[in-house]
């Protein structure tokens, strides 16, 4: 039994650990551990389970010698050295299906408070001032909204919006033939020349990182409206303030951002990167802190998720 040991680097909903205690598993969690104790201890265990806590590259993988699985208790993946991993024959799982749901009502949740102006007009009427036609919004009916990746996340958000009554299109490098009651497959042609709303659903990758940029965005024919809960690093902040200042992005909803990496909670104001600084000031920005897939239903979807991948892994 010893010698089936999953590792814990991050927490998780109590059912994942629950779940692998059931198959077998001896669970270990080491809460005060840093990258060089898990660098000690690594090859002791079958399975691995991560979120954001440290990178598992080609150093830290290479001492992982007995490692059969590594599952992210989430949807991206580039925390983790995918090609060396499955060089090594290790399964690489995660969890989109647990989080998809939750990433398309955020979309849609942010989305309505930028066009019905509710972050400006909450504050206003906590202050005593009830101002009707400078809050007066926008709908999404009549809209076309293009997505730009269409698996789990892009495919969530479109069947969420299947109500609204707006035009969606979708481009996917990857994928063909996806067209169905939700989306109309497009390209990106299509999307630079109709879109009054974009929503990226990519993961961060080579091709996508700081895909959004000037030059990006100076190709749509249309002001738009930009929405993302990808990976901060998708967009380029600067560029995006940028085209918010000329109005050529009339708002953005922004689950995520270029800066993740800084500790927000100790941020001196006066030390913040300039495009930031800039962004937090505009009322047509609405943001969150990567939270769109994060809700007390998909922790147990994720640890769900997680689970049933490790059984097909080991075909129990």
């Amino acid at each position: 039994m010893d010698s089936k040991k999953v590792l814990f680097i991050d927490t998780a909903h109590p059912s994942l650990q629950q779940g692998l205690e059931d198959l077998g598993f001896r669970c270990d969690y080491f809460a005060n551990y840093s990258r060089i104790d898990y660098e000690k201890i690594i090859g002791e265990y079958e399975g691995v389970i991560i979120r954001s806590k440290i990178i598992l590259d080609r150093e830290i993988l290479s001492k992982a010698g007995n490692l059969k699985f590594i599952g992210r208790v989430g949807a991206g993946m580039e925390n983790i050295d995918l090609e060396y991993a499955q060089s090594c024959g290790i399964h690489c799982l995660n969890a989109p299906e647990g989080n998809r749901g939750a990433v398309g009502e955020q979309a849609i949740g942010m989305l309505l408070m930028l066009f019905n102006k509710l972050r400006k007009a909450d504050a206003e009427v906590r202050r005593g001032i009830w101002l009707r036609e400078e809050n007066r919004g926008l709908e999404i009916e009549g809209k076309t909204i293009g997505i730009i990746g269409y698996g789990n996340m892009g495919s969530s958000f479109a069947q969420k919006l299947c109500g609204f009554g707006a035009t969606v299109i979708a481009y996917d490098k990857y994928k063909k033939a996806y067209s169905d009651e939700f989306v109309t497959e497009s390209n990106l042609t299509d999307l630079f020349e109709k879109c009054d709303i974009l929503s990226l659903h990519v993961p961060l990758t080579d091709e996508t990182r700081f895909m959004v940029d000037d030059e990006f965005l100076s190709r749509f024919r249309k002001e738009i409206f930009l929405i993302n809960t990808s990976r901060g690093k998708v967009v380029k902040t600067s560029a995006l303030v940028k085209h918010l200042k000329s109005g050529k992005i009339k708002g953005a909803c922004l689950d995520v951002l270029e800066y993740e990496g800084l500790s927000f909670e100790q941020l001196d104001a006066q030390k913040l990167p300039e495009p930031f600084s800039e962004l937090i000031k505009m009322d047509n920005v609405i943001l969150s802190p990567h939270i769109a897939g994060w809700t007390h239903e998909s922790n147990l979807k994720l640890a769900k998720t997680i689970v049933n991948k490790v059984k097909a892994v080991y075909k129990l």
